[in-house]
């Protein structure tokens, strides 16, 4: 866990060597972390860098930072996409933190077939799901902040072009290989998108126009995974083969 108190600045407040923390970010610091004038924190934009300094100036409505290290920018981690089939209940939230952990960069929300979710919900659960990411990227360190896209029906996803390199669908189909063979078949992939369904699976159709559009179908093995856990569990499998392309021969 990170000892210092984590924030959230766009890079274009970035200006001067005195950053200011306004709306949710200032509460937050002042309220709820109660943090005191001449208190180390660190602030980060989202967009790989990051800086420490000193709270000079503190109030319910404006933090006030002076930098005490230089910025530096991190190198954005490999380019993960997730598209996750919207599952039952909270799930999706865990599904957002945990995916966000792992340097996901970024998740689109997906109504299936066999998808269960309240349309007139969805406006407000993508920006519960957005401030999940911040608060998870704040946790764990990570300065790239993935993109929670606004969820979008399965017709009009398969229209649009995938524009990643390598693409996977977490499939139960008899002719799904290890995701270990279809690394094997590429080499060091820039960008990887990962496709879970819901918990009904996706239909026939679905399967045919994910197949159509050059998904390879992998198996997370033996045993049926709860939504959830083969999200993660896929994420875990492809960081790590990732991992192993980028060892030296």
């Amino acid at each position: 866990m990170n000892s210092i108190s984590r924030f959230f600045l766009p890079s274009k407040h970035w200006q001067t060597n005195t950053l200011k923390l306004t709306g949710d970010e200032a509460h937050h610091c002042s309220r709820v972390l109660r943090s005191k004038q001449g208190e180390t924190v660190e602030i980060f934009d989202g967009e790989g860098t990051s800086a420490k300094g000193q709270i000079s100036t503190i109030s319910k409505e404006l933090i006030e930072i002076k930098l005490t290290s230089k910025p530096e920018k991190s190198s954005a981690p490999h380019k993960i996409n997730l598209i996750q089939a919207i599952p039952k209940g909270g799930n999706m939230e865990l599904i957002v933190q945990k995916a966000v952990e792992l340097g996901v960069s970024s998740i689109l929300p997906l109504i299936t077939e066999n998808t269960v979710a309240r349309t007139e919900q969805l406006e407000k659960k993508t920006a519960k799901w957005q401030r999940i990411a911040l608060e998870a990227c704040k946790q764990c360190g990570q300065n790239h902040l993935p993109t929670i896209h606004t969820p979008v029906t399965f017709q009009h996803w398969h229209t649009k072009k995938i524009q990643t390199q390598l693409n996977i669908v977490a499939a139960l189909l008899p002719y799904s290989k290890p995701i270990s063979h279809v690394f094997h078949h590429i080499e060091k992939p820039i960008s990887t998108s990962i496709l879970i369904g819901p918990e009904g699976d996706f239909s026939n159709p679905e399967y045919q126009k994910i197949i159509d559009l050059g998904f390879n179908p992998v198996s997370l093995g033996n045993i049926i995974l709860r939504v959830e856990t083969a999200t993660l569990f896929a994420i875990s499998v492809i960081k790590h083969e990732l991992n192993k392309t980028q060892l030296p021969s």
